[in-house]
C-alpha cells in the first residue's frame, strides 16, 4: 500500500506525464504552422546592378506592407562561392524595422553567373522581355543537373542566412525558368523548333519543377514560396509539336506545387493590368483568381502605370490605370474570396499623385 507521499509523488509524475501527451500535439502544430499569411500592397523593387545600395525610400509609404525585390543571381554571386549579401542584408534589416514583409525573387536561367554555367547544358535565345529585350543570352536547358544543382547550392545558403529572418515571408521558386520567375520559356515558332532539337518533354520539365519545389520546401521550412503563372511549351512526349500540350503541363506544375508545398504556396500572376479581361476562360488572371480562398494567392503589375499608362488600361491617365489593374486585381471569386496581395513598381509607390489610389488600393485589404 502506498504511504500519503509517495501517492502525490506518483499522482505528480502521472499528471506530468497526461500534461505532456496533451501538449504535444499542440508543439508540433506550432513548429509546423505557415508563417504569416503575405498580405496587403507590396512595392516592387528593381536592383540596379551599377549602385552599390539600394533605394529604399518606398518603405516609407504608409499603404504599403510589403517589399519584393528583382534582382538577379549574377549579380549576387558573380563569384563561386563569394555571395555578395549587402543588399539583401539592407533590405531585411530596413523591412524589419518599418514592419514590412519581403519576398524575394532571384533570377537565374538567363541571369545566371557564367560559372553556374560551366560544363551544363545550354541553348542560345533572345531574352523575351524585360530589361535586355532581345539580347541573344545562354539559357541553360531547365532540366539539367549541372545548372540546378548549383542552382540548389545557392539556394541553400540563402537559407542560411535569412530563412529565419522574422522579415522574410515569401521566396520566389525559379530555376526550369528564363527571365524572371515566371514559369516562362522562349516560344516563338522558331524557338519551338530548337527545344524540338534538343529533347524538350512535358515530363522532363514537369520533373524539374518537381525536384525545384521539393528543395524550397525542404530549405525555406518558414516562408511562403510564390509560383508565378507561366505555361509549358506546346511539345509532347514525342518532342512533337502539339498546339494543346502547354495546358497540361501548366496544369500539372501548379499540381505538383500544390502537392508538395501544401499550404505554403502562394501563386500569383505577374501580368496584371488595367485592360478589359480577354474571353480565355480559365487562364492568368481569372484561373488565379479561381484559387481565391483556397490558397494563397497574389499579382504583380506588368509594369509601372507612371512609365506606361498606355499599355496599363489608361493612356495618359497613370492614376486611372493604377485604380482599374487594382480593382482587376482584387475582384472576388464566386466564392467572395479576394487576392491576399498586390504587388506595384516602385515609380507608383513613390508618385504623388498615385496616393489617393494607393490609399483606395491599401482599404481593400484590410
Amino acid at each position: 500500500m502506498l504511504s500519503t507521499g509517495q501517492f502525490e509523488s506518483l499522482a505528480v509524475r502521472v499528471l506530468g506525464v497526461l500534461l505532456t501527451i496533451l501538449l504535444l500535439p499542440l508543439v508540433a502544430f506550432t513548429e509546423s504552422r505557415p508563417p504569416e499569411t503575405p498580405s496587403g500592397l507590396v512595392v516592387v523593387l528593381e536592383n540596379k546592378p551599377e549602385e552599390s545600395q539600394l533605394d529604399l525610400q518606398a518603405l516609407k509609404n504608409p499603404y504599403v506592407r510589403g517589399v519584393a525585390l528583382q534582382i538577379r543571381w549574377r549579380d549576387l554571386e558573380p563569384i563561386r562561392g563569394q555571395p555578395n549579401w549587402s543588399k539583401l542584408d539592407q533590405l531585411l534589416a530596413a523591412a524589419e524595422s518599418s514592419n514590412k514583409w519581403v519576398q524575394l525573387l532571384i533570377f537565374p536561367g538567363f541571369f545566371s553567373p557564367s560559372w553556374a554555367l560551366e560544363g551544363a547544358q545550354t541553348v542560345e535565345f533572345p531574352i523575351q522581355y524585360g530589361p535586355g529585350k532581345g539580347t541573344l543570352e545562354r539559357l541553360p536547358f531547365p532540366w539539367d543537373r549541372v545548372y540546378l544543382g548549383r542552382w540548389f547550392d545557392f539556394l541553400q545558403e540563402l537559407s542560411l542566412r535569412y530563412g529565419k529572418s522574422p522579415a522574410f515571408r515569401v521566396v520566389a521558386a525559379a530555376g526550369p525558368t528564363s527571365v524572371s520567375a515566371e514559369f516562362t520559356l522562349p516560344h516563338k515558332p522558331e524557338e519551338i523548333q530548337k527545344w524540338k532539337a534538343i529533347g524538350y518533354t512535358p515530363s522532363k520539365y514537369i520533373e524539374a519543377w518537381q525536384k525545384v519545389f521539393q528543395v524550397y520546401a525542404a530549405d525555406f521550412p518558414n516562408q511562403y514560396v510564390s509560383l508565378s503563372l507561366g505555361s509549358g511549351i506546346n511539345i509532347d512526349e514525342r518532342s512533337e509539336r502539339d498546339a494543346r500540350a502547354g495546358k497540361p503541363t501548366k496544369e500539372a506544375i501548379i499540381g505538383e506545387a500544390m502537392r508538395i508545398l501544401a499550404g505554403r504556396l502562394a501563386l500569383q500572376d505577374s501580368n496584371l493590368d488595367g485592360n478589359p479581361e480577354p474571353d480565355r476562360g480559365p487562364h492568368g488572371i481569372p484561373l488565379v483568381i479561381s484559387y481565391n480562398g483556397r490558397i494563397v494567392t497574389g499579382f504583380q503589375l506588368r509594369t509601372s502605370c507612371m512609365r506606361n499608362s498606355g499599355n496599363m488600361g489608361a493612356d495618359g491617365d497613370p492614376p486611372l490605370a493604377l485604380k482599374k489593374a487594382i480593382n482587376r486585381g482584387t475582384q472576388p471569386n464566386t466564392d467572395g474570396y479576394r487576392a491576399n496581395y498586390l504587388e506595384i513598381y516602385e515609380p507608383d509607390v513613390l508618385a504623388s499623385q498615385m496616393q489617393s489610389v494607393l490609399s483606395y488600393g491599401a482599404s481593400l485589404f484590410k
